[in-house]
């Protein structure tokens, strides 16, 4: 097998034909600019140790030196053995509240981009472990299943707002259901679920659920975000401002952190409960957590190792530029002499 580790170089090699063009528009003119200064024999005379081909030559090898300097960069390799590597990790859904309230802005930016940031670096981090998003407001969805892929789970991560889930709500408990059902219970892996809420109006039993949950074999966490003592909701109009949320009676709706319902998460999950703040990343602090946790093997994957060769195309590139840098623009001189002699026996 072969590939390139940064084929995105190769897109420089489109400079040559440029480079090409640009060379012959440059001769050509060189010429133009001859023929006006003298004619042609007068030229052979004045230039008679230039050399017309040479030129041609060392531009020549120039390119190629171009070209073989592009492949080496992007550093080609060469599949050399196929390895079955054994995958191991932990299970881990985070469920993620995408209400309304989780707008409000006394934890900076506002609670909803303080979590998706904390998850975003807790991707980053991420070794092995398979993670999976659900976003819950008023009903709970899948955003992305379990996955070891975490760009893609980055790029679902950023689309995930307060519009992503239509109904308004909190339901906490169809959040955890939905995970706890979503996991492969066939893997032997320790399983996780992190829930990241203000708590507030949650909908549903959350004590069954958590409580199936655990039967299943995994462990809750939580993260409570937002202030005790209410805040209001602010409403925007695109990026501007717009005022806050107001009940049908026209008054400022307040959202408060629910703290009790997720200490209770967190006591009966067999886990923690951490209340989120601007300066603390409290989903680093659950990942240092996990990662005591003996991780179990959940398959294998097939990897092959490659070695590189980019001195391939390096070595001749070098060789190639000192060949060019002493190859002179003059005519060699048994050429020349070569040529004297045969003008002088033509004239004879």
């Amino acid at each position: 097998m072969f590939r390139f580790v940064h084929s995105e170089y190769l897109h420089a090699l489109y400079a040559i034909p440029v480079c090409i063009v640009l060379f012959w528009l440059y001769q050509k003119n060189q010429k133009r600019l001859l023929s006006k200064f003298s004619n042609w024999k007068l030229r052979s005379v004045v230039f008679e140790d230039k050399s017309s081909y040479k030129p041609f030559i060392k531009f020549g090898i120039l390119m190629l030196v171009f070209a073989l300097l592009i492949m080496a960069l992007a550093n080609p390799q060469i599949g050399t053995r196929v390895e079955e590597v054994k995958q191991k990790g932990i299970d881990v859904y985070i469920l993620l509240d995408v209400s309304l309230s989780m707008k409000a802005e006394d934890i900076k930016p506002n609670r909803l981009e303080k979590a998706k940031n904390e998850i975003s670096n807790l991707i980053r981090k991420l070794k092995g472990d398979r993670m999976g998003l659900v976003v819950f407001s008023g009903d709970a969805y899948i955003q992305f299943p379990l996955t070891t892929d975490y760009s893609a789970a980055n790029l679902f991560l950023s689309a995930a707002d307060e519009k992503t889930v239509p109904e308004a709500g909190t339901a906490i408990a169809a959040a955890i259901n939905l995970a706890a059902k979503s996991f492969d219970y066939t893997a032997t892996t320790k399983k996780v679920i992190v829930v990241i809420t203000d708590g507030e109006d949650h909908e549903g039993d959350v004590t069954s659920a958590v409580k199936d949950a655990v039967g299943k074999g995994v462990m809750l966490y939580a993260i409570g975000l937002g202030s005790p003592d209410g805040v209001p909701i602010p409403i925007y109009n695109g990026n501007q401002p717009a005022g806050y949320k107001t009940d049908k009676d026209g008054k400022t709706v307040l959202t408060k952190l629910d703290e009790s319902i997720l200490k209770e998460i967190a006591t009966n999950g067999n886990g923690k409960y951490y209340r989120g703040s601007n300066y603390d990343d409290e989903l680093d602090l659950i990942y240092k957590d996990l990662s005591s946790i003996e991780k179990n093997e959940y398959g294998s994957q097939r990897v092959t190792n490659y070695e590189s060769r980019f001195y391939y195309f390096l070595f001749p590139a070098v060789f190639l530029l000192i060949i060019e840098f002493f190859i002179p623009e003059k005519k060699s001189r048994l050429f020349t002499k070569l040529a004297r002699k045969l003008k002088i026996d033509k004239n004879v």
